[in-house]
């Protein structure tokens, strides 16, 4: 979720690894009055991955009826936001006119190029109930070519997001192309945005790229000898073959900073073994 805090990159306690895994980031959290965000990027020893340069984890929020969130208007330059909710919705306005509602499974995509003002919502019927809220958004720093762009708003539904289901484990699409499919998201950088479903022992292969990372928004997995808790970003390095297996019922993001190689190059399977290439 946008701050208006000074210090954007937020003290995260870090862990090295080992092998392909070579760093597990356990950020803390930041409370930003009646609820709590969670920034694993930027921190101490990672700036970034790939293209993206902030990666903020709000909730799971239980807020009483007259509390919700308030985000008031603030500017962004030179950055695309890309938000996506798992529970409740938000409702965006912007200097451009528009005024959106974000509900789970869309995604929100604001480009902010030479600068643009939001702000983050409640619809008054919302915020007079008891409700729950549950959703991350991530920042993209657009290339140079795009970076003072005129601004712009896209939205897209959640039926609009391609989501497949490859042996029992649900993946959903967000930017870029896997498992056969690519997303209407618009891009500026060549990259990659998954969510994943998975099962207790069900697994998934990450793509063989330079750079990747994976947050546990809820469950836990685990990368060969390491656990990655809930609510840690584990960042990996250039090797083949690393496979995560859930260790509990657990929703993950996969941000890799995406090459043609990496287009698709994903395995899940049981524990037993089998298994389907997409």
């Amino acid at each position: 979720m946008s701050t208006l805090e000074k210090n954007l990159e937020q003290e995260c306690r870090l862990e090295q690894g080992c092998g392909a895994l070579t760093l597990v980031i356990h950020p803390k959290d930041k409370d930003l009055g009646g609820f709590s965000v969670r920034r694993c990027l930027p921190n101490a020893a990672c700036k970034a991955v790939g293209p993206w340069i902030f990666f903020d984890h709000m909730g799971p929020a239980e807020f009483p009826a007259g509390e919700g969130i308030d985000v008031r208007p603030h500017p962004h330059i030179n950055i695309a936001t890309v938000t996506y909710l798992f529970e409740g919705e938000i409702l965006h306005r912007d200097s451009l006119g528009s005024e959106q509602l974000i509900r789970p499974g869309d995604i929100n995509l604001m480009v902010a190029g030479s600068g643009v003002v939001h702000s983050e919502r409640e619809r008054p019927e919302v915020h007079a109930a008891p409700h729950r809220a549950h959703g991350l958004q991530l920042w993209l720093a657009l290339p140079d070519q795009y970076a003072e762009i005129d601004p712009e708003f896209h939205h897209y539904p959640s039926d609009s997001i391609p989501s497949v289901k490859v042996a029992g484990a649900v993946a959903r699409v967000i930017m870029g192309t896997a498992f056969g499919v690519t997303s209407p998201v618009r891009t500026f950088a060549e990259t990659l945005y998954v969510e994943m479903h998975l099962q207790p022992g069900q697994s998934a292969k990450l793509p063989m790229v330079a750079e990747r990372a994976v947050y546990v928004a809820s469950g836990a997995v685990r990368a060969r000898d390491t656990e990655i808790p809930a609510h840690s970003m584990g960042i990996f390095a250039a090797d083949d073959g690393v496979v995560l297996e859930a260790t509990e019922e657990c929703r993950i993001a996969i941000i890799p900073l995406c090459q043609d190689r990496c287009r698709a190059h994903f395995l899940t399977s049981n524990v037993s073994g089998g298994g389907n290439r997409v």
